[in-house]
């Protein structure tokens, strides 16, 4: 079947402009990503997909708002399960029409996707992940007090719920997934980081919360025993020094040199910093090869030419 690569997509990635949000403007952009990863398949790579949905969850949320008095509020995990389900058809449509186009005999499947985090991880207690539409003070203190929602003030443009991003322990699925890419299935699965839930008495329970992405691609990789892990982002390449005068991009760097690179400060929290960590912890669990680049550069980059490589 050739060698394995976990693609990870942003959920940012599919929406190119802030004034072209919707369902079928996310559908074209779906489709120039999925032009290049079928051209990887073309070329002998076997994939699994996954996904973000940070701003699709937040449409989702922001629906149901506006929805209120009429419908039911939607709890968070069943909109991570609605936007993995939204998210994995445009993939898996826009990859069949393309195989279908290119005479590639294979078929794309989703995996609605649950990992397991552990009930007892410091996130529940210190929420941090902003999801959802901005508020005022007076609908953030009514949903404090409704809903039970943690708030937090953002930057002076209005206050935002926030949710615990515990760490994702265990892909309930990978089993199946494996089971499915032997068999020759191209798998788009972990949407949003997975649909978290916490185990209780040997059940599976959902909980509030969302999963980082790019930390459930990394476990992804390391379960289902990937040669390469690729996170697309918004830049082709990695920098040192972003923004500043003496910025620096990266075409390749070793372990060691992007944990100093992190320690340093290099690679923010809320930016390149989770990307970074989680190929580390996939090169150490896993060996293979990290490597960060933009959706447009996905083919290039896997052959050397573009994107920042990550090493052993």
């Amino acid at each position: 079947m050739g060698r394995l690569a976990v693609i990870a997509i942003g959920g940012n990635s599919l929406i190119k402009e802030k004034n072209r949000i919707g369902l079928m403007d996310q559908l074209a952009t779906v489709k120039e990503t999925c032009a290049n990863i079928a051209e990887l398949v073309e070329k002998g790579w076997n994939v699994a997909i996954t996904h973000g949905n940070g701003p699709q969850v937040g449409f989702l949320i922001r629906r149901a708002e506006l929805a209120a008095g009429e419908l039911p509020p939607i709890p968070l995990e069943f909109a991570v399960a609605d936007t993995q389900g939204a998210i994995g058809y445009m993939i898996q449509q826009s990859l069949m029409n393309e195989f279908q186009r290119r005479g590639i005999k294979r078929q794309a499947v989703t995996v609605v996707t649950q990992v397991v985090v552990d009930k007892n991880d410091p996130a529940f207690q210190n929420p941090t992940k902003p999801i959802g539409s901005f508020m005022t003070k007076e609908e953030a203190e009514r949903h404090v007090k409704e809903d039970g929602w943690t708030v937090v003030e953002d930057a002076g443009r209005g206050w935002r719920r926030v949710v615990p991003s515990p760490e994702p322990q265990r892909i309930v699925e990978s089993e199946a997934i494996k089971d499915l890419i032997a068999k020759g299935y191209i798998v788009i699965c972990v949407g949003g980081g997975g649909i978290p839930v916490i185990e209780k008495d040997g059940n599976l329970e959902g909980i509030a919360a969302v999963i980082d992405k790019d930390y459930a691609s990394s476990l992804l990789a390391t379960e289902i025993g990937a040669d390469r892990l690729v996170i697309s982002t918004g830049v082709n390449k990695v920098a040192i020094n972003f923004g500043k005068p003496d910025q620096k991009e990266i075409d390749r760097m070793t372990a060691a040199e992007a944990e100093s690179y992190l320690k340093e400060g290099h690679f923010p929290p809320g930016n390149m910093g989770p990307k970074i960590t989680a190929i580390l912890r996939y090169l150490k669990n896993n060996g293979g090869e990290g490597l960060i680049t933009s959706p447009n550069e996905i083919v290039a980059a896997m052959e050397g030419r573009s994107g920042t490589w990550i090493v052993p």
